[in-house]
């Protein structure tokens, strides 16, 4: 118990000593005169001193301008750093107009309005300056209390000067932060120009029309008309994609019905080898079908036939009149002559007289 009493006090002092910050929950404000509450008197501060830390109540008053036109990774980068620079920063973020930034630089995307909005819902941001001055003046500075100015360490030349933030440099107020490589407003909108006519055909096909989107009548029926070749090469290549699936389907079917094809007709040959081979059982059935056939015949030999049996008949006797000639035996490949008629004719006759007999 006295534990948890004792952790719930140390919370509840943490959380009183280090209070959130409210840009993390809802929008940084946006100045008015100042929001310095330091009761002492505003003294400038050294780099070193604001590195080393300052009290809670006076912290260090950074001051970061710019356009912020698209607003983009780069520019949340560049705040990012300059709230990281010492441990207790203060940012403040001024954004020029548009009437500033059309005198000075040229046209924006995005209006006045829509930039110090986006600002606003930086996390990194404390205070959004509107209507920033495009030369920071010493009556400026001395109103918002700032104690340093960061900017990347590239000269900026505008409004006739080689570099804007010269004098600011030999105050020694200027602090440098890195800029991030591969993106700013200028390659964005590089890109949009390069593919216009690939926005503009998908802004038609969302419900646009060619009036808001400053297209001419000719390029707008050319824009539908690439649109409706696109969707239907759209069509083609699901068509190509379904049709593909259906043949690999179709491959896989074949393949298992081959294989099973395969095992079957092993097992047939091995099952037509078992009944029809040298050891088969349909060898033992016929010689078992011979058997049977051989004790059922009514022909048998005398020798094998037993005493009295039906099947075996008298044996006539033969008259010696009616045995067979011997034959005198031939060399090989000459065949015997035939009878003459007159052996022939004495042959007939002494059978007819043994049947007389």
């Amino acid at each position: 118990m006295v534990r948890r009493n004792g952790s719930r006090g140390n919370k509840s002092g943490q959380s009183r000593r280090t209070p959130r910050r409210q840009t993390l929950t809802q929008p940084a404000i946006v100045a008015k005169e100042t929001s310095c509450d330091c009761s002492a008197p505003h003294e400038k501060l050294t780099i070193e001193q604001a590195r080393r830390g300052t009290p809670a109540d006076r912290p260090v008053r950074i001051y970061a301008d710019g356009i912020f036109d698209l607003f983009h990774s780069g520019h949340a980068r560049a705040l990012m750093q300059a709230k990281n620079l010492f441990p207790n920063a203060y940012l403040i973020v001024g954004v020029c107009s548009d009437e500033l930034t059309h005198r000075y630089k040229g046209f924006t995307v995005m209006t006045e309005e829509e930039r110090y909005e986006a600002l606003r819902h930086c996390r990194y941001v404390d205070e959004v300056v509107k209507d920033a001055p495009w030369r920071l003046s010493p009556e400026f500075l001395k109103k918002h209390k700032i104690d340093f100015v960061a900017h990347d360490d590239i000269p900026y030349s505008s409004a006739g000067s080689e570099d804007i933030y010269k004098h600011i440099k030999e105050a020694g107020m200027f602090v440098p932060t890195q800029r991030t490589e591969g993106i700013s407003t200028s390659d964005i909108i590089t890109r949009i120009v390069r593919d216009y006519d690939v926005y503009a055909r998908r802004n038609l096909q969302r419900g646009y029309t060619a009036r808001e989107l400053n297209v001419s009548f000719i390029n707008e029926k050319k824009y539908r008309l690439q649109n409706q070749v696109d969707r239907m090469k759209e069509k083609v290549k699901t068509v190509e994609e379904k049709s593909k699936h259906f043949v690999y389907k179709v491959e896989e079917k074949s393949h298992d019905l081959i294989v099973k094809w395969e095992e079957k007709s092993r097992e047939f040959i091995g099952n037509f080898l078992e009944l029809f081979g040298p050891d088969g059982a349909w060898q033992m059935i016929q010689e078992q079908s011979g058997r049977m056939l051989q004790a059922l015949s009514p022909y048998q030999s005398p020798a094998a036939s037993p005493r009295g049996s039906p099947s075996s008949s008298p044996t006539r006797e033969r008259s010696p009149s009616l045995s067979p000639v011997p034959m005198r035996r031939r060399p090989f490949g000459k065949p015997s002559p035939p009878p003459s008629p007159k052996g022939a004719s004495a042959l007939r006759g002494s059978a007819s007289e043994g049947d007389e007999k």
